[in-house]
């Protein structure tokens, strides 16, 4: 099983709308009490077993629009199948803080989770989408991804980046993604 956050590497990125599927990475490996030490495969990574399975947790290192570049590599290395890659990012299509928990879909606006897909040539991988709303005219879209988060926006979202992580953290330890879809709501 491969369990993927999106975001931008850069410590400038940190804290921003675009990197919500880095802090669920980051407060998964916290409630796992792991960290991502592995350094390969285009991403930072972790590698746990759990009843002798594999699970890796990872970030790519990519940058957003490339993320499929690490995808592609950490799943071959270790031989994971699409419907074993769970991929959580943000979405703009999704109030601030909702989550959306599906087994597949297309990419739908979402440049990362689209180079993902078209790397694997596949829309078969489950993913999760948390809400991060969109901006308010006269901001531009790259603008309001790349801003840091603030305000009562910073709440919501610590919130559902806390909830995600637990929802994953259950399903490593119980593979029922439909459970996890059913707790999302």
């Amino acid at each position: 099983m491969l369990i993927v956050g999106l975001g931008n590497p850069d410590k400038k990125y940190e804290n921003t709308y675009h990197n919500v599927g880095f802090m669920v990475i980051d407060r998964l490996t916290e409630i796992l009490g792991i960290s991502l030490r592995e350094d390969a495969c285009r991403a930072k990574y972790a590698v746990m077993y759990k009843n002798s399975e594999k699970i890796i947790i990872a970030k790519p290192m990519t940058y957003m629009n490339l993320s499929g570049e690490a995808v592609v590599a950490l799943s071959s290395r270790y031989n994971i199948d699409i419907e074993n890659i769970i991929v959580i990012y943000d979405d703009i299509d999704l109030p601030v803080g909702e989550i959306r928990i599906r087994k597949s879909g297309s990419a739908g606006t979402h440049n990362g989770m689209r180079n993902i897909c078209g790397n694997l040539n596949s829309n078969n991988s489950p993913r999760v989408r948390v809400g991060i709303g969109k901006p308010q005219p006269p901001m531009q879209l790259v603008d309001y991804v790349l801003s840091h988060i603030k305000g009562e926006n910073k709440e919501i979202l610590d919130n559902a980046i806390d909830k995600v992580a637990r929802l994953l953290a259950d399903y490593i330890n119980h593979k029922d993604l439909e459970k996890m879809m059913r707790d999302s709501k």
